[in-house]
């Protein structure tokens, strides 16, 4: 069953999967309230936000502390936790996905909580990550308990997060492949379209790193959460440091870059300062020669020199006032 698509369920919220875990394996359920006590060990609800009836749903719910309950309720997109009552809720951060594209720059909340015998999550807008949880599941995959059902659905947005930075790094190697041998130098809008592409990844990391380390101090967490909360964020961590690599290969293909261009340009400064100096012999004479002297009022043999020594008299003047305000140094 795709992500996007929820399931009917007419008398509860926007259920979009929900399965029960028992040592024999995982039973879909067909509603938010279909229980089978016998040899479960929790459930997991998939919900979606954008219906109505999963609020009044949430509100209702016995099984969720008034904290953990705002939290998800909240419209409040920032990376944040809650621990009350055996439960921990938490909000995380996933890229968005289309129904035509599986990839895209928007980043989404996902909203986590986590009691004993009940795992519910939730989004506004279809998440990557819900995709991949859902696939290992069919495939076999049986989490054990909430603490193993957390550590399924941050493994799915490290990995859906690992392979943007797979791609993204193929990216960087073919522009700084293509500057070494001239063929094309990437362009600032290449570059900076990286850049902010590898800062939003490493925002998002770095907020949910923050908030598993967060639950990791707290006293409130229940023990059989505190590894979890311990994997995650090594996991997390090491993905940053990835993410961080990536970002220092193209600060050193900018720097490059900027070095090419910066020689460049004093190359042709130097050219144009070549034709400056080989034209001005000419200037001069024809500046010197073209002067009437006459029209100045230095009527007579000595008007020439008289104007060629007021040019230089000028000339010496403007350069000490240059030096006086600093524009000329020693």
């Amino acid at each position: 069953m795709a992500e996007d698509r929820p399931a009917s369920d007419p008398l509860g919220p926007g259920l979009i999967w929900g399965m029960a875990f028992a040592a024999e394996g995982a039973r879909e359920l067909t509603g938010c309230d279909d229980r089978d006590t016998v040899g479960e060990t929790f459930r997991w609800l998939h919900l979606s936000l954008a219906d109505l009836r999963t609020r009044r749903w949430l509100e209702q719910s016995a099984d969720l502390p008034p904290e953990v309950r705002e939290l998800l309720l909240s419209s409040d997109q920032h990376q944040r936790s809650v621990a009350q009552a055996d439960c921990v809720g938490c909000v995380i951060h996933d890229f968005e996905r289309d129904f035509e594209r599986t990839q895209t720059d928007r980043i989404g909340a996902v909203r986590i909580a986590l009691c004993p015998n009940l795992v519910i999550t939730t989004r506004l807008h279809p998440v990557r990550s819900a995709d991949i949880a859902r696939r290992r599941i069919e495939a076999g995959a049986l989490p054990e308990g909430p603490a193993a059902a957390l550590d399924l659905m941050v493994g799915a947005i490290a990995q859906n997060i690992g392979d943007i930075a797979r791609s993204l790094e193929r990216e960087v190697q073919a522009a700084e492949d293509a500057f070494l041998d001239g063929h094309h130098t990437p362009t600032s809008r290449e570059l900076i379209t990286l850049r902010r592409r590898l800062a939003q990844i490493h925002r998002l990391l770095e907020g949910m790193r923050s908030v598993f380390q967060r639950l990791e101090r707290d006293s409130d967490v229940p023990a059989t959460l505190q590894p979890v909360m311990e994997n995650l964020s090594q996991r997390l961590l090491g993905l940053d440091g990835d993410i961080m690599s990536i970002q220092g290969q193209l600060r050193v293909l900018r720097d490059e870059i900027d070095i090419q261009q910066e020689q460049r340009t004093n190359q042709n400064l130097y050219l144009l300062s070549i034709m400056t100096a080989l034209m001005l012999p000419t200037t001069l004479v024809t500046g010197v020669f073209g002067m009437n002297t006459g029209g100045m009022g230095l009527q007579g043999p000595g008007g020439t020199v008289i104007a060629i020594l007021l040019a230089l008299a000028a000339a010496a003047g403007t350069c000490a006032l240059l030096r006086w305000m600093g524009f000329i140094r020693r």
